[in-house]
């Protein structure tokens, strides 16, 4: 049974009805998933699963736990409620638990959701209609002699959050996505993207681009490690950046974990980048609402390079304003970035957004101005070395190429490379236009290709 937001209703309205608690919530999820995976040029998986959970937090003077069931029938949400009691009243009290927000505390602020998430075309995606796409992608790997690999998805899903103070939200969304890697003897080539709107992926477009990254890389030359100028294509940038954005958090600055702890309003990155929070960008996707279903507003969390401020969950915020960090984190209130309570991670920005440079260029216009560089296709296997400079470490694969004199010569061996985030983001020398990317290391954003100078690679990797 695929959940409505009047379905949802009449399950909350018998969950509050069995409850004897001070305060309930239910967090209501609903997804169907279809996925064909192919291999070896063929299709060898297809599975399609439905499901709908009801997750029911009770809550008794402070003390407060959660249960869930994806059983609708009145015996099943009884004992869910009852679990979630049960397991409630042997809590301490949490002093920082905040009543729950009313309609009208959760739905202040921006009403904007920029554009429509849902999309009769990807909802009606069949197997065949998927089959259909993977035999073209298979005929452009088969005419460039190539073996192809990867997946084609397409998902609808609900979300909704209903509370005893009167709130209830709603958000109904599809999503397509493909993935494809094209391999050579001694090459490979990748591309990923996904939207609401299946017209928006262009699988034989996707199919060329990876098949062209797969024939020019092979025969791959060795050059030594070193601080590069490198090109980086919107994957590539996802999958690094991501791992400062958990930092971005009042709890992280709060815990002392956060590398923008004593850093807040300060120059930390190069002017030209300026990053925001917005769940209404019309690139974006997912929910208008967090966890405890307060709106998400938009906020710049880097301006010009200097950081501004951080995301808050309601409890988050007040703790705050109450600490001794009060007057070095920017402006505090809640930001609608908060996750289910209970939990032990506050809140996270998860739409991010990257400002339009003043003078895009596209990929091709970086390469043509690069006297000696690498276009990296993506990155993978990104581990975090120094928390607090930001250091990662990983490799680069699926289409690493030598740029000399304006042109890509050849395709390179890969590289494990050891880069300070701050060190990079401070040493952009040029941005394309930001696109919605989608990569395998981080969630997806949008964010520019970006030309990036003095890259540290530490040593090549053996394939």
């Amino acid at each position: 049974m695929m959940l409505t937001k009047e379905k949802a209703a009449d399950i909350f309205d018998r969950i509050r009805r069995f409850s004897s608690a001070d305060e309930v919530e239910a967090l209501f999820t609903g997804s169907r998933f279809a996925l064909t995976r192919f291999a070896n040029n063929t299709i060898h998986q297809n599975v399609e699963e439905e499901n709908s959970v009801v997750s029911i937090r009770t809550n008794f003077a402070g003390r407060t736990a959660r249960a869930t069931t994806n059983q609708f029938d009145d015996e099943s949400l009884r004992r869910a409620v009852a679990a979630s009691e049960n397991l409630a009243r042997v809590q301490e009290p949490d002093p920082d638990l905040l009543p729950m927000p009313t309609a009208e505390e959760a739905n202040s602020g921006d009403k904007n959701i920029g554009a429509t998430r849902f999309f009769d075309e990807t909802a009606a995606i069949t197997p065949a209609d998927r089959a259909e796409v993977v035999k073209t992608i298979v005929s452009i790997a088969g005419k460039h002699r190539l073996t192809t690999a990867g997946i084609y998805s397409n998902s609808e899903s609900r979300e909704g959050i209903f509370n005893s103070r009167g709130l209830a939200n709603w958000h109904h969304q599809t999503l397509a996505e493909i993935s494809i890697t094209m391999l050579a003897d001694d090459s490979s080539g990748w591309q990923k993207l996904n939207s609401p709107d299946v017209s928006n992926l262009g699988p034989a477009r996707l199919a060329e681009t990876a098949a062209q990254k797969a024939a020019e890389s092979a025969h791959p030359r060795e050059i030594a490690p070193g601080r590069y100028t490198v090109i980086l294509e919107p994957a590539a940038v996802l999958d690094i950046v991501g791992f400062m954005f958990w930092d971005y958090s009042g709890v992280a600055i709060l815990d002392q974990r956060s590398f923008l702890n004593d850093r807040i309003g300060t120059q930390l990155f190069g002017e030209n980048i300026n990053i925001c929070d917005d769940a209404a960008h019309p690139l974006q996707a997912g929910s208008p609402f967090d966890g405890e279903g307060m709106r998400r507003q938009r906020v710049q969390l880097v301006e010009n390079g200097v950081v501004k401020r951080v995301v808050y969950a309601r409890a988050t915020a007040r703790k705050m304003k109450n600490s001794e960090y009060a007057g070095k984190v920017g402006p505090i209130e809640p930001t609608g970035h908060g996750f289910p309570l209970p939990n032990e991670m506050g809140e996270m920005p998860l739409n991010i957004v990257f400002g339009v440079p003043e003078k895009p260029q596209s990929v091709e216009q970086m390469i043509a101005s690069t006297e000696r560089g690498i276009l990296i296709t993506r990155l993978w296997y990104i581990r975090e070395v120094d928390p607090y400079e930001k250091i990662v470490t990983g490799m680069t694969r699926d289409g690493t190429f030598l740029v000399e004199k304006g042109k890509i010569q050849c395709g390179l061996r890969n590289f494990r490379f050891n880069q300070s985030l701050i060190s990079m983001l401070s040493n952009v020398e040029a941005m394309s236009a930001p696109v919605r990317a989608s990569g395998e290391e981080s969630f997806d954003m949008v964010v520019p290709a970006m030309k990036v100078k003095e890259f540290n690679f530490t040593e090549l990797t053996k394939f």
